[in-house]
């Protein structure tokens, strides 16, 4: 027998019929002799709905601070009732074919969380309830999406209704599985598996049979829809098992493994050390160029001739410009091909109004799991640095790493400060160790589209330490979860900071830094929500030179302009114009041959 907790999402539970099918799923999986928890979304576009009717009655425009905070702790109580539906249907429609069933909300089952509203995480989960209930024979019908806060004074669960923002169902439920100790957890969506894309843009996407944590928590946090990035953090964490499955087919599904073996605190499931190590690679050679025309090719024209000459580039940076019509563009080589790069680059004809080389860096990074997105680490690493007086020259971010280029003669002292900041190990610099073997791994392993995102590029910045971390204070102090964060290259005294946050954080992350532009001495803040950031995964590229050339060049010859670039060991990322960005997957997709034979069918109930 077999302890299975099953996530089924809003597509799964739309309607009734749908509901009898979960139904009939759950029963037979009991009558296998099995015990189940399910945790379920709100039905169809439920959410969507409650939304679209709290913006019918209230604005989000010209709000303080304070007022969004207000507001957020109603929507918190409106948007938690949708998963409420679903929970007492489909209970029902159990008890209705004879099987004991108990629908429990996030606040009764007690999923405790951090006292943040419309996105908070998860503290623990009290197994007792859904313990004593599976020893009844009942299955266990639960909201995902919902907790309760903890009250910070007593340090035990208050009554205020939290949410754990868009997509956490999938943290909710893998968050009970570790609770529980199951034995497996599906997450059962409109798809057949992991796909190398989204199917509802390219129909042949290949279902994969299995995919690493790692290679899994980058597309989930780049847009790929079928899980929630913060769900597998926790699986990774724990050593909870997932499947990712059909709820509509009986097919197979998608295994996502990892090497480690969960060793965290199940009182503080999404608060463990999001930091692990701290690493310095001393073998970096950076060079830029400065005010290279804005137009579509540019990044093509520069990388496709250093991938020719087989140079592994590892960092690349393009941030956004204050100048119209022209970018700096930055990236980092080991130091044995510093000759030959130097020549190819000089020897390009793209405009560039001069060429830097500067060999006397070193790469610092704290490595960890969901660190992005956890609104403060990057702040306290910058912040780190600067208190020991140590510049930031570049920054390139991943969910996985956060790297920063530095003068190499700061390198012991940038390792002491972040040995203490984050009371971590210093890792020997080494390749991405994320997989047992990445020899034997695609290059590529999908390619995923973030439409939720939108730009914000903070210009005039002072080229001096502690600029950084004073600006990312200034989100982490509102709560607002930056996605990639770029620094730019610059000769002028000044720089360009540009990170991606998510769509319903832009007037608020505008407002808390416009507010204090004159305090920190930096210049206009510029946002735009006309973007999407398309980007490829896959550990395999680290043997390879060319994966982003390739990128590149498939963009360039369809003429989309690239705007913004970021890469990490395993990741390629491109900002691109929102209008563009489904030709900009299908031709990324086609360009690493990722098509199967086999077309996706995404049910038409979906599609609508």
């Amino acid at each position: 027998m077999a302890l299975i907790v099953q996530k089924y999402g809003g597509s799964s539970v739309a309607d009734a019929d749908r509901i009898k099918a979960v139904r009939d799923r759950i029963k037979r999986t009991v009558d296998e002799g099995n015990q189940v928890v399910v945790v379920v979304s709100a039905m169809g576009k439920t959410t969507d709905g409650l939304v679209a009717l709290a913006a019918s009655v209230s604005a989000n425009q010209d709000l303080t601070l304070a007022e969004i905070a207000a507001k957020e702790r109603e929507m918190d109580l409106l948007l938690a009732t949708g998963e409420q539906v679903t929970i007492a249907v489909l209970s029902m429609a159990l008890q209705a074919v004879g099987q004991p069933a108990i629908a429990m909300s996030g606040s009764q089952v007690r999923v405790v969380t951090e006292p943040n509203h419309t996105c908070a995480r998860i503290l623990y989960v009290e197994p007792n309830q859904i313990q004593e209930a599976l020893a009844l024979g009942k299955v266990v019908v639960i909201a995902g999406f919902q907790g309760v806060a903890i009250d910070e004074k007593t340090g035990l669960p208050s009554t205020e209704i939290t949410t754990l923002g868009r997509g956490g169902s999938d943290t909710s439920a893998v968050a009970i599985a570790a609770a529980i100790e199951a034995d497996i957890c599906e997450i059962y969506t409109d798809v057949p598996g992991i796909l190398t894309t989204d199917p509802r843009i390219v129909p042949k996407a290949q279902m994969l049979a299995e995919i690493t944590c790692d290679e899994m928590l980058e597309l989930a946090s780049l847009g790929a829809k079928v899980l929630h990035p913060r769900s597998v953090e926790i699986a990774r964490n724990f050593g909870v098992k997932m499947c990712v499955r059909s709820s509509w087919l009986d097919d197979a599904g998608t295994v996502i493994t990892s090497p480690r073996v969960g060793t965290g605190n199940l009182k503080a499931l999404e608060v463990n050390r999001f930091v692990e190590a701290v690493s310095i690679d001393y073998d970096q050679v950076k060079i830029a160029l400065l005010q290279v025309p804005d137009r579509p090719g540019i990044a093509s024209q520069l990388f496709k001739p250093l991938a020719q000459q087989g140079i592994n580039v590892d960092l690349i940076i393009q941030a956004v410009q204050e100048t119209e019509g022209v970018n700096d563009i930055a990236f980092t080589i080991p130091q044995a091909q510093l000759q030959l790069a130097e020549v190819v680059t000089r020897s390009l004809e793209i405009g560039a109004n001069s060429v830097t080389v500067d060999a006397n860096v070193a790469k610092i990074s704290i490595i960890g799991v969901g660190m992005i997105g956890r609104p403060g680490v990057a702040a306290q690493m910058f912040s780190a640095l600067a208190a020991s007086g140590i510049n930031i020259q570049m920054i390139s971010t991943s969910e996985i790493k956060i790297s920063c280029v530095i003068a190499a003669s700061d390198g012991e002292a940038a390792i002491a400060a972040i040995q203490k900041a984050f009371d971590v190990p210093v890792q020997l610099h080494q390749p991405f160790t994320g997989l047992v073997d990445i020899t034997k791994t695609p290059s590529v392993r999908g390619v995923a589209l973030d439409r939720n995102r939108a730009r914000i590029a903070v210009q005039q910045v002072p080229d001096r330490p502690g600029m950084a971390a004073k600006i990312l204070n200034q989100l982490s102090e509102q709560n607002i979860s930056l996605d990639t964060i770029v620094q730019s290259q610059s000769d002028r005294g000044v720089n360009e900071i540009a990170f991606t946050v998510a769509i319903a954080d832009m007037a608020k992350a505008e407002t808390a830094l416009s507010e204090v532009a004159k305090t920190l001495g930096y210049g206009a803040v510029s946002c735009d929500g006309n973007i999407s950031k398309v980007s490829i995964v896959g550990s395999g590229m680290i043997h390879q030179s060319g994966i982003a050339a390739r990128m590149f060049t498939s963009l360039a010859d369809a003429g989309i302009n690239i705007e913004m670039i970021a890469t990490s060991e395993i990741k390629v990322s491109c900002v691109v114009h929102d209008n563009q960005a489904e030709q900009a997957l299908k031709l990324i997709h086609q360009e690493f041959n990722l098509s199967g034979d086999r077309t996706i069918e995404v049910p038409s109930a979906i599609k609508s």
